[in-house]
C-alpha cells in the first residue's frame, strides 16, 4: 500500500512538473520584443520624458510586449547625482514594471548609438514573467540555487546579469563566488564606471531582507543584478580586441603582481626581446611600453581565434610597472607560477572583425537552418521598422570597455553600428564599463553581448 501511494504521488508530481514545464515553454514562446528607449538632454526630466514616449509607442505595437515587469536602466555619470529621482520617476510612470536593475557608465549604449560624455539614459523593458527572474542586491541577496522565493515556487538561478562596484574589496573573488550560486556558473555584465557617484539600480518586489523596507533601489558599492532561471533562453558571446605580438611564455617565478621570470629568464629581459626595445634608452621605449598589455591564461596556451585575437579564457591586463633590480614586470593582477603570459596590443581592425564574428555566430545560431527564398529575402531586408520574428531575438544587452566605443572603432557610435548591421534592429541597451564580466571572470578591453531569444 505504501508503495502504491508513493507511485500515485510520484505520478501526480510528474504531471504537475509537466504542467509547469508546459506553462514555462508557453511563456517563453510568447515572449515579444522588448520595448526600449534612449535619449540625451541636459535635464534628466526631459530625457526621461523622451524615453517614456518611446517605450509607450513600442508597447502599443503588436510585436512588442505590452505589460513587461522587468526594467533595465543605464545612465551616464552626468545623471548619477539624480539616480534616485530618475528611478522613482520611471517607477511611478510605469507602475506595471515592478522590478528594476542597472547602473552608471561613463558611456551608455542603445540600439545603433553610443552616448559618451553627455547626459543620457537608456531603458529596456523585458518581457519575462516574474517567476523566471530575481533581482538581487545587498538587501535582497541572491541565495544558492534552489532557494524558495517569496512569490511561491522554487527559483533556481541559472545565469545572471551582474553589476559591480570596482572599489568593493575582492571584486574578482566575489564575482566567482556569485557565479557559483547559479546552476550554469555563467554570469555577464560589468563594473560600474563613473567620474562622480558610482550607483547601481536594484529595485525588487520580492526577497528583501527584513528591516530593509525603506530601500530606495539605488545602491553604492557591492554587487547587484538580475538572475534568470533556465527557462529564459539567451546566447552570450565575448569579443576581444587585442592581438598577441610575441610567443606564449610560462611564468616560472612570481611574487603577487610581479612576474619575475618567464621561461626561467628574467621577465624584464623577455619583455625587451619581445618588444624589440632597450630599457637603457627609456624615452624611446616608453611609447611601446604604454601600448603593450599582457594576456594571461591559467595553465594552458591561450587559444587564438580565426580573427587573430585571444579566446574568452584569456584575461588582458595592464603593465603597471617595472622592477629592474629584480628583473620583474608588474601587471594589474596577482599571478601564479604556471600561468601563461603573452605580450599583446590593442588593434582596432581586429576588434571590428571579432565583433562582427560574434554577431554572426549569434545570428547563425538563431536563424532557421532551412528557409524559403521569401524568408531569406525578408531576413536580409532592412529590419529597422519591424524586426522579423524568424530572427528570434527579443532584446540584447551589450557591455563594452570604456576604452573601446566609437573612437576606438573609427567613428562616433561605430561599435554599436556594427552590431546593428549584423543583428538587425534588435532592442538593445548597455553601458561602457570599467571592466567586463563574463563566465566567472573580470575582463578588460572586451565586449560582452547577450541576446534574449524566443522560440522558433
Amino acid at each position: 500500500p505504501s508503495s502504491a501511494c508513493c507511485q500515485k504521488n510520484s505520478g501526480q508530481k510528474s504531471r504537475h512538473q509537466k504542467d509547469q514545464r508546459a506553462q514555462a515553454c508557453s511563456q517563453i514562446q510568447a515572449m515579444k520584443l522588448f520595448p526600449y528607449g534612449h535619449a540625451t538632454h541636459p535635464q534628466w526630466e526631459m530625457a526621461a520624458g523622451l524615453v517614456l514616449a518611446q517605450l509607450r509607442a513600442h508597447m502599443a505595437l503588436p510585436t512588442y510586449a505590452s505589460e513587461p515587469h522587468l526594467g533595465l536602466l543605464y545612465i551616464t555619470d552626468h545623471y548619477a547625482a539624480h539616480a534616485e529621482a530618475i528611478l522613482a520617476h520611471l517607477s511611478a510612470e510605469l507602475p506595471d514594471v515592478t522590478d528594476w536593475a542597472g547602473t552608471v557608465g561613463v558611456g551608455i549604449a542603445a540600439n545603433n548609438v553610443e552616448y559618451f560624455d553627455e547626459p543620457a539614459l537608456s531603458v529596456m523593458l523585458c518581457d519575462i514573467a516574474p517567476e523566471h527572474y530575481r533581482v538581487f542586491s545587498g538587501v535582497a541577496p541572491l541565495t544558492q540555487a534552489g532557494t524558495r522565493a517569496a512569490r511561491g515556487g522554487q527559483f533556481v538561478p541559472h545565469t545572471a546579469l551582474l553589476h559591480a562596484d570596482a572599489q568593493t574589496p575582492d571584486v574578482p573573488e566575489l564575482i566567482a563566488e556569485l557565479a557559483q550560486r547559479t546552476a550554469s556558473g555563467y554570469v555577464f555584465g560589468g563594473l560600474s564606471a563613473s567620474r562622480t557617484d558610482v550607483v547601481q539600480f536594484a529595485l525588487s518586489s520580492d526577497g528583501n531582507m527584513a528591516g530593509q523596507g525603506k530601500a530606495t533601489g539605488v545602491f553604492h558599492g557591492g554587487l547587484s543584478g538580475v538572475a534568470f532561471d533556465a527557462d529564459v533562453a539567451m546566447i552570450s558571446r565575448v569579443t576581444q580586441g587585442c592581438l598577441p605580438i610575441a610567443k606564449v611564455h610560462t611564468i616560472t617565478e612570481a611574487d603577487n603582481n610581479l612576474v619575475l621570470r618567464l621561461d626561467d629568464e628574467p621577465a624584464i629581459d623577455v619583455l625587451e626581446q619581445d618588444l624589440h626595445i632597450s630599457l637603457t634608452h627609456m624615452q624611446p621605449a616608453l611609447a611601446k611600453l604604454r601600448a603593450t598589455l599582457v594576456g594571461l591564461a591559467p595553465g594552458q596556451d591561450p587559444a587564438v581565434k580565426r580573427t587573430g585575437e585571444f579566446d574568452d579564457a584569456v584575461q588582458v591586463r595592464h603593465i603597471i610597472g617595472l622592477d629592474p633590480a629584480r628583473g620583474g614586470v608588474a601587471v594589474a593582477q596577482p599571478v601564479e607560477v604556471g600561468m601563461r603570459l603573452t605580450f599583446c596590443q590593442r588593434n582596432a581592425a581586429a576588434a571590428r572583425a571579432d565583433l562582427t564574428r560574434i554577431c554572426a555566430e549569434v545570428r547563425e545560431a538563431l536563424e532557421p537552418e532551412e528557409m524559403t527564398a521569401d524568408l531569406a529575402g525578408a531576413l536580409n531586408a532592412d529590419t529597422a521598422i519591424n524586426p522579423h520574428p524568424a530572427r528570434r531575438m527579443a532584446g540584447a544587452i551589450y557591455v563594452s570597455c570604456a576604452g573601446r566605443g566609437g573612437p576606438h572603432f573609427g567613428s562616433e557610435s561605430a561599435e554599436l553600428q556594427i552590431i546593428r548591421r549584423a543583428l538587425g534592429d534588435v532592442p538593445l541597451v548597455g553601458f561602457f564599463a570599467g571592466g567586463e564580466i563574463a563566465h566567472q571572470a573580470l575582463h578588460g578591453y572586451t565586449g560582452v553581448l547577450t541576446v534574449f531569444t524566443t522560440q522558433a
